[in-house]
């Protein structure tokens, strides 16, 4: 069976590692983002990794994009059985220094925008039986002050896969969430070079002194959690669904 995936994000990170790792397991990958130049760059990966791409440059804020998406992917591939909505950096703000407009552009990318590729997709996946992964992250099960909009709207992401994976439990549809904890992206480098300049340390030594002080003994890469989104859209994992996968190198001290 040929199959097909949709990775949102798919310029950089966390969304490129997927769609690069998701090339070994599908026929076809369409790939989403904002940025055409960027785009192209993971099309080229993923074609050398032996799936065929797609590359469609949307702001999926827009309602029509999610829309627009599927219709171009069942256009041009005829199916759909994977849907990885990664798409959605939050704004790191202090919970009594966030806007309106703050709250609604976090929601808008990585809240709404899932929410709406779920439900354009819904009959295609419903047809090939297919699977869906939403990227949430470990700040939903310990919210903060600092970061309120970034454990907010996680937490309801995970909320929201839960309740596609009620009404996909009758229609032939799985669906969970994933959690990465702290990975290695370009947001992450950033963060640590702040946090360099602040206590006078070089960036080596500071991801160093960082991890060790949340606990970890690495930092995670893209393909960690490209490989745990992978092992959800095996048909082997199938009977997984309404799970919110935590992938944080043990950060996460929770039963």
């Amino acid at each position: 069976m040929s199959r097909v995936a949709i990775v949102t994000g798919a310029s950089r990170g966390i969304g490129r590692g997927t769609a690069i790792r998701l090339a070994r397991d599908f026929k076809a990958v369409t790939l989403v983002a904002r940025s055409a130049e960027s785009l192209t760059e993971t099309a080229d990966l993923v074609r050398s990794a032996g799936a065929e791409p797609l590359a469609l440059s949307h702001d999926l804020r827009e309602p029509e994009a999610s829309g627009a998406v599927v219709k171009a992917t069942l256009k041009h591939f005829g199916r759909i059985d994977a849907l990885a909505c990664i798409a959605g950096a939050v704004l790191q703000a202090d919970l009594f220094a966030l806007t309106d407009e703050q709250w609604d552009d976090g929601l808008a990318l990585k809240f709404h925008s899932a929410r709406r590729l779920t439900l354009s997709a819904w009959d295609a996946l419903k047809a090939s039986r297919g699977s869906v992964v939403i990227t949430s992250g470990t700040s939903a099960y310990t919210p903060k002050a600092s970061l309120a909009a970034v454990g907010t709207i996680n937490a309801a992401i995970v909320a929201l896969a839960k309740a596609f994976a009620d009404r996909g439990i009758k229609d032939g549809i799985q669906v969970n969430s994933i959690l990465p904890g702290s990975v290695m992206t370009d947001r992450r480098r950033s963060m640590l070079q702040g946090y360099a300049d602040t206590h006078g340390l070089g960036l080596d030594e500071a991801t160093e002194k960082f991890a060790v002080e949340i606990g970890i003994a690495r930092f995670g890469e893209p393909d960690d959690i490209a490989n745990a989104i992978a092992f959800l859209f095996a048909p082997e994992s199938h009977w997984m669904t309404g799970t919110a996968l935590r992938v944080d190198g043990g950060e996460s001290k929770l039963v």
